[in-house]
């Protein structure tokens, strides 16, 4: 059973990607400042994400548009409210 379109396919492959490279900065510098306040390493916060810590990494670099869904489970493993990670201001 396909579950998509040909012309939908086409529609999604079309789609640019979006990138706020300034927004992921901040997250990352905030997520970094956090993580290392609360005295995890990049492994250990990885490894209770069930990520690779290169991807920690990246993420505090700015360099991975991470998917939303991972906040609620950093935010809970760093015993945070979701909204810290990303308020700036």
């Amino acid at each position: 059973m396909l579950l998509f379109r040909l012309s939908d396919a086409r529609l999604f492959a079309s789609m640019k990607y979006y990138r706020d490279e300034a927004f992921l900065q901040k997250f990352g510098e905030q997520l970094r400042n956090i993580r290392k306040g609360k005295g995890f390493s990049q492994e250990d916060l990885a490894n209770e994400c069930g990520l690779p810590p290169s991807q920690i990494g990246r993420m505090e670099r700015g360099q991975l548009n991470t998917a939303i869904s991972y906040l609620p489970l950093i935010a809970k493993i760093l015993k945070v409210p979701v909204k810290q990670l990303i308020d700036f201001d």
